[in-house]
C-alpha cells in the first residue's frame, strides 16, 4: 500500500517474523536466482486439486454474505494489547460478527504481532488470510520501537534498505536473500503475503509516494531485482505481491488524496511500466496489489485502474495472464474514492476484478454492498465465487484449515538473527553511492583530533536518526560535535493547506527548519575542519521528493558562505540534492536504519569499499549508473 510511505518508521513500533506449523507454499530449501529458474507461466496459473477440492467443499455452506465478507481485509495494528481493551475488542467484533476473511497487519513489535495474529484467528470461524507491507523485510512493520524516556531500542525484525539501495547494489542475489528474510521473519508472526516488492518504476523525480520505494527508474532493473525478490519470498513460504499495477512511477498526485495520473501513450506502458509486472508474473508472482490512478492509454473514462475491467481484467487478466490473488489498494485512499461513496466504489472494484476489497472505510457497508448486487443481479454470485475460492484454496494452501495458529515461543529463533541480519548488512554497505566528491575528501583523511560537525536533520519522532552514524564517526573523531536540527510546521506556513477527507489523510503544511535554528548550527560549525549534513527527512503527502526541507538550502548556503567544506548525506530521500546548492561531497545511504547509518559512516571513513551505482538520474547532478568508487 501507499500509505506506508508517510509513517515515521524509525519512531513507531513493528514487528515480524516466521510461521511454524504452517504448510510452506513452495519449497523452503533455499537457493538463488541463478539456480532458481522462473516457473513456467502455466504453474503460475494453476491450483494444486487438493487446494481447490477443499475449496470447493468450503464454499456451497457459505451464505452470500459470508462470501462477500471473505473478501474484505480490514486493518489492524500490531501493537499489545489487553484481552479487554477497546481498540482490540473493535477489530475482534469486526472479524466474529462480519467473519471477514483476512486482515492486513500493522507496526508492532514482533511477539505482539505474533500473539495478535493468534489472538484473531482464534476468534474466526474460517481461518484469516493475513497480509502486511513488507517493503524492506518484515522491519518495515515488525520493529520494536523505542522505550521512553531514556531511549532504549527494543530490537525487532532485519531491515533492509529501501528497495531503491537494493537497487544501487545491482546485485539480484541480495534482491533474493531480502527476499528470503522476510519471509522467514514474516510467517514466523503469522503473515502469508507480503504486499512487496514494489514493482513502479520511479522515472519521475516528482513522484511523491514511491521514490526510494522502487528499485529504481530502468524498467530492465526494477525487472531483474523484482524477479530476484519474488523468488526469494516465495521459495520459502510467502506469497510476494507486487505492485502497483500497472504503474505508480510516473506520477506527480499522492493517491492517498487525488487520483493520480500517468498520461503517457500505450507504447510506453508497455516498454517500461508494464515490463517489471510482466516478468514478475512470468516468474509465478502469486498476488498483485493496484493502483488509484489514471492511465488514459488503457482507459479513457478517467477512472482509478482499481475500478477498471479494462486495466484489470482485459490487461492484466488476460493480455498479461496473471490468475493469482488481485488486492485493491486501501480503498478509504481519495485516489479511488473520490466522490463515490463506499458501496459503489467496492461494486466497481469487484467488477474490475478484484479478489481482496483491502482496508474499506466500512467494512460492513462494503459486504452489505455486495451482497445487495448479487440479489439485484449486478453481479453474479459465480463472479463472487471465483474470487472466494481463490482465497479459499490459498488458505489449504497453508494449511490453516489444520493449523491456523504460529508457535510464539519459536519468534526469537527467527525473527532479527544474527544470520538474518548479514545479508541485511551487506546490502546496506554494499548500495552506498558517492554522487559527488569534488575535493576528493572521501575517505576522510583528517586527523583524530580534527573538529568534525554533525548536523543530522530529522523529524521530532525520529528517534534512532544520527545515532549510529554519529557513534561510528566517534570512533574516529572523538571530539565529534553533534546537534539535531527538527523542522517545524510554523504558524504562517503556506505550502498545503488543512483538509479532510474519506479516508482521514490531510494535507498539510510542510515544516520547516526554523532561522533561528539555522543560525545556531552556523554559529556552532564556524571553524570547523568538515560538516555533515544528514538527512532523515523524505517527501511528504503534499510535496515531491525533489523539493527541499525549507531551511535547508540557508544552512548548506550559510555553510558555503563561511567556506566550510561539506558532505551531504542522504539517508531518506534519494533526490534530496535537486534544489539544494552544491555541496564539496554528497552521499547516498538509501535507508534511515541504523545499518544504513553506520554503513555510511565506515564507508566515509574508509573502512568499507564504496561500489554503490544510482538507479536514478539525478537531473543536473549525475546521470543513471554513475558512482564514484573508493
Amino acid at each position: 500500500m501507499a500509505r506506508a510511505w508517510f509513517l515515521p518508521l524509525s519512531a513507531v513500533l513493528a514487528a515480524g517474523c516466521a510461521a511454524a506449523g504452517a504448510r510452506s507454499v513452495t519449497p523452503a530449501t533455499p537457493a538463488t536466482p541463478s539456480s532458481a529458474p522462473a516457473a513456467p507461466r502455466t504453474e503460475a496459473r494453476t491450483t494444486p486439486r487438493s487446494h481447490t477440492e477443499w475449496a470447493d467443499s468450503v464454499l456451497p455452506t457459505l451464505t452470500i454474505r459470508q462470501k462477500a465478507a471473505q473478501m474484505v481485509w480490514v486493518w489492524t495494528l500490531g501493537d499489545y494489547t489487553a484481552v479487554d481493551a477497546p481498540q482490540y475488542a473493535t477489530i475482534e467484533k469486526q472479524i466474529t460478527d462480519l467473519e471477514l476473511g483476512g486482515i492486513i497487519v500493522s507496526v508492532g513489535g514482533p511477539m505482539d504481532i505474533a500473539t495478535k495474529v493468534n489472538a484473531l484467528q482464534r476468534a474466526a470461524k474460517l481461518p484469516l488470510l493475513v497480509g502486511a507491507d513488507l517493503e524492506t523485510g518484515a522491519a518495515f512493520r515488525a520493529r520494536g520501537g523505542w522505550f521512553l524516556p531514556n531511549a532504549i531500542e527494543l530490537g525487532g525484525a532485519t531491515s533492509f534498505p529501501y528497495q531503491m539501495g537494493i537497487g544501487a547494489t545491482r546485485d539480484p542475489k541480495l534482491a533474493y536473500e531480502m527476499g528470503r528474510v522476510t519471509a522467514e521473519e514474516g510467517r514466523a508472526m503469522g503473515i502469508h503475503m507480503a504486499f512487496a516488492p514494489v514493482l513502479d518504476v520511479n522515472n519521475n523525480p516528482k513522484n511523491p509516494v514511491i521514490s526510494a520505494r522502487s528499485f529504481g527508474e530502468d524498467a530492465r532493473l526494477v525487472s531483474e531485482m523484482g524477479t530476484a525478490l519474488v523468488k526469494g519470498i516465495q521459495e520459502h513460504g510467502m506469497l510476494a505481491t507486487g505492485k502497483h499495477f500497472p504503474g505508480h512511477g510516473d506520477t506527480e498526485q499522492n493517491s492517498h488524496l487525488e487520483l493520480s495520473r500517468v498520461n503517457v501513450s500505450r507504447a510506453r506502458l508497455d516498454s517500461v511500466e508494464l515490463k517489471p509486472f510482466q516478468a514478475a508474473i512470468d516468474a509465478g508472482v502469486r498476488g498483485m496489489m493496484t493502483f488509484h490512478g489514471d492511465l488514459p492509454a488503457l482507459d479513457t473514462t478517467h477512472t482509478a485502474a482499481t475500478l477498471s475491467p479494462r486495466v484489470m481484467t482485459d490487461l492484466l487478466r488476460t493480455q498479461m495472464r496473471f490468475n493469482g490473488l488481485l488486492v485493491t489498494d486501501a480503498l478509504d485512499m481519495n485516489g479511488v474514492l473520490g466522490s463515490l461513496s463506499m458501496a459503489e466504489a467496492t461494486l466497481r472494484a469487484v467488477e474490475a476484478g478484484n479478489d481482496v476489497l483491502l482496508m474499506p472505510s466500512d467494512a460492513k457497508v462494503s459486504i452489505q454492498a455486495v451482497v445487495d448486487a448479487v440479489a439485484s443481479g449486478r453481479i453474479t454470485e459465480a463472479r463472487i465465487n471465483d474470487s472466494v475460492r481463490k482465497l479459499l484454496a490459498a488458505k489449504h494452501e497453508f494449511g490453516l484449515h489444520t493449523n491456523r495458529f504460529v508457535d510464539v515461543e519459536a519468534v526469537r529463533a527467527k525473527v532479527g538473527t544474527v544470520a538474518n541480519q548479514a545479508p541485511a548488512r551487506d546490502a546496506a554497505a554494499k548500495a552506498i553511492t558517492l554522487v559527488r566528491d569534488s575535493l576528493s575528501l572521501v575517505p576522510f583523511k583528517m586527523p583524530r583530533q580534527a573538529k568534525v560537525v554533525s548536523i543530522t536533520v530529522s523529524s521530532r519522532v525520529d528517534l534512532s536518526a544520527g545515532r549510529g552514524f554519529d557513534a561510528e564517526l566517534r570512533s574516529a573523531y572523538p571530539n565529534l560535535l553533534s546537534l539535531t536540527l527538527t523542522p517545524e510546521v510554523v504558524a504562517d506556513a503556506t505550502a498545503g493547506a488543512a483538509a479532510g477527507n474519506a479516508g482521514g489523510y490531510k494535507v498539510t503544511p510542510d515544516p520547516a527548519i526554523l532561522p533561528a535554528s539555522v543560525e545556531n548550527a552556523l554559529s556552532i560549525a564556524r571553524g570547523a575542519d568538515l560538516v555533515l549534513v544528514s538527512s532523515y527527512v523524505g517527501a511528504t503527502s503534499n510535496t515531491a521528493s525533489m523539493v527541499p526541507t525549507r531551511g535547508l538550502p540557508e544552512l548548506l548556503n550559510g555553510l558555503r558562505a563561511g567556506n566550510t567544506k561539506v558532505v551531504l548525506v542522504s539517508f531518506n530521500n534519494p533526490y534530496l540534492q535537486l534544489g539544494l546548492p552544491l555541496t564539496e561531497a554528497h552521499l547516498i545511504a538509501w535507508s534511515p536504519w541504523t545499518s544504513s547509518q553506520r554503513a555510511a559512516a565506515r564507508a566515509m571513513l574508509g573502512r568499507a569499499p564504496i561500489t554503490g551505482k544510482l538507479p536514478i538520474t539525478l537531473p543536473g547532478i549525475a546521470s543513471y549508473g554513475f558512482g564514484l568508487t573508493r
